[in-house]
């Protein structure tokens, strides 16, 4: 990338009948955002023309048909699709599902070729999304399909951090799904973004227990003695700051998670119901592991509200500056551990 250009971000409109196209025109519709990054939203100049409309917006956007046509200092909106879209506001359809999976694909493929250097999304219907060319439980397992490297989904909000070590998957199969070689690869995966993607250089990581009360030594459940505190031990004894398993009600009703760098919950609900609780509405999920950067906000389409002119931005503009950010770091390690390897090598 030229040093002198702008990070050129993605940006994935989502659903074209919930809020997606709203919360990404007020996040520009302050100038000053362009200033950090060149967007690219990923889409069609009339879908975003209508929104405008019904905001009564008067943001001005760049239509191109091609990622070359790119300027900075614009909000450039490349067309996916050159047709009229019957827009539903508010409901859910087969309409705006197809369309926000056309976003998704041609973002994803851009910054596959490295023509963007990072990638925000917009809210997706998980159900509507589905088709032949989509079987995924949602963006994350998408992404983890398209590009290089493990998923580990992470829900953040200032220095709160909280990663899944199973993500979308039934309650059901929770429990046979958690091995020591699956919590070991997830904690692997946080370990490093940690280091990489934060400047955090002796990450301090907290794993949460299965069983309510970590099993009560056998009384509610084996799997914290059997699988979780081995694998905890096996952990520090190659030198990681890993401590657990907690119980997870007490560890946040006692702000412990403020003591860690992140959090590895076993499942879900389990991190995502408190992480959403301390910090509804700015925060931003990030996909860990892989290798481009990845940020969206942290609500849904959020149908009931669409076409209100009433959804916060907030969300989607912090993700945007999460991406930057990340993008950032990670660049200016890859950049000094390249120059260390070079210096081993003499």
């Amino acid at each position: 990338m030229n040093k002198e250009s702008k990070i050129k971000i993605g940006i994935s409109i989502g659903d074209i009948n919930g809020i997606g196209v709203e919360v990404i025109l007020k996040t520009f519709d302050d100038k000053r955002m362009l200033d950090f990054c060149t967007p690219v939203i990923f889409g069609s100049s009339k879908v975003m023309s209508f929104y405008k409309k019904t905001m009564d917006s008067n943001i001005s956007i760049h239509s191109i048909s091609n990622i070359s046509q790119v300027v900075d200092g614009k909000i450039n909106v490349l067309n996916v699709w050159k047709e009229d879209v019957e827009i539903s506001v508010g409901k859910s359809n087969e309409v705006g599902g197809k369309y926000a999976f056309l976003s998704l694909k041609e973002a994803t493929k851009t910054l596959r070729n490295n023509d963007v250097d990072a990638l925000v999304t917009a809210p997706i219907n998980k159900e509507n999304i589905q088709s032949d060319e989509f079987k995924f439980a949602g963006h994350t397992e998408y992404l983890e399909s398209e590009l290089e490297g493990d998923s580990l989904m992470i829900l953040m909000a200032d220095k709160l951090r909280v990663g899944l070590i199973t993500g979308h998957i039934p309650i059901a199969e929770i429990s046979k799904t958690i091995t020591p070689e699956l919590i070991k690869s997830k904690v692997k995966l946080m370990y490093k973004t940690l280091v990489q993607d934060f400047e955090i250089s002796r990450p301090k990581i907290a794993l949460l227990g299965l069983n309510p009360h970590c099993g009560d030594n056998g009384v509610i459940g084996n799997e914290d003695d059997n699988i979780i505190k081995p694998t905890v031990l096996e952990l520090q004894s190659e030198g990681k700051l890993i401590y657990g398993p907690f119980a997870a009600d007490g560890f946040f009703g006692s702000k412990n998670y403020q003591q860690f760098d992140a959090i590895l919950a076993m499942y879900h609900d389990q991190g995502l119901a408190p992480f959403k609780t301390l910090s509804f509405g700015k925060g931003v999920n990030f996909t860990a592991g892989l290798n481009k950067v990845r940020t969206s906000p942290d609500h849904g389409t959020a149908f009931e509200i669409s076409g209100k002119n009433s959804a916060d931005e907030s969300s989607f503009k912090e993700a945007l500056f999460k991406a930057i950010e990340i993008y950032k770091k990670r660049s200016n390690y890859q950049e000094l551990t390249r120059n260390t390897l070079k210096k081993s090598k003499r």
